[in-house]
C-alpha cells in the first residue's frame, strides 16, 4: 500500500537541502528559471549532476528545445530569488530582477549564486510527476559564502562558529 501524497510531503519536510535555481535559454521561449530542491552529484567523471523538474514547469519546454541548462546554487541571502523562481514573478521579471550572465553553453547564470554549474543536457527519464535531467557538466563557477537551506517548509541558514 502507497501512502498519500500529504503524507509524503510531510515526511520529506524533514530531509534538509539546497535551495537552486535551474536555468535554460532556448530561442523560441528565451530566458526561463525555476527553484528546484531536488538536486544531487551524480559522477565526478565525467562530471554529472542530476535535479528533478515537474513536468508541468514552463522551462522544462525551453530545456527539452535547448538541450542545455544551469544550476545555480542560492546562497544564504537569496531568499528572494528562490521565491521569485518559484512563481513569485513572471520569467521575464525573474531575470530583470537578477544580475546574471551568459555561459558556455547559452544558459543563463545567476551572478550572485554561491555556485553554478553549467551543463548538457544527456539524459532524461520520466517518473510520476517529474523528469529527472542528467547534464554534464561543462563548466562551474564557485564564490564564497554559506548556502541557502530549505528545511521544514522554511528557509534556514548553517550555524557557523562564530554564531
Amino acid at each position: 500500500m502507497s501512502i498519500s501524497a500529504s503524507e509524503f510531503k510531510q515526511a520529506m519536510q524533514c530531509w534538509a537541502s539546497g535551495v537552486t535555481v535551474v536555468t535554460t535559454y532556448s530561442e523560441k521561449y528565451g530566458l526561463q528559471g525555476m527553484t528546484v530542491s531536488a538536486f544531487s552529484s551524480v559522477s565526478a567523471d565525467p562530471a554529472l549532476i542530476l535535479c528533478c523538474v515537474n513536468d508541468e514547469a514552463d522551462s522544462m519546454k525551453g530545456i527539452d528545445m535547448s538541450q542545455i541548462f544551469a544550476v545555480n546554487i542560492l546562497a544564504q541571502t537569496q531568499q528572494h530569488v528562490s521565491n521569485q523562481f518559484a512563481g513569485g514573478c513572471t520569467q521575464e521579471e525573474r531575470f530583470a530582477f537578477n544580475a546574471w550572465h551568459t555561459a558556455v553553453t547559452g544558459a543563463p547564470l545567476l551572478n550572485e549564486s554561491l555556485m553554478s554549474l553549467d551543463c548538457k543536457l544527456v539524459e532524461k527519464v520520466r517518473t510520476g510527476s517529474h523528469w529527472i535531467l542528467i547534464g554534464e557538466v561543462q563548466a562551474c563557477e564557485s564564490r564564497s559564502g554559506n548556502p541557502l537551506l530549505y528545511y521544514r517548509a522554511a528557509y534556514r541558514e548553517l550555524a557557523t562558529a562564530d554564531d
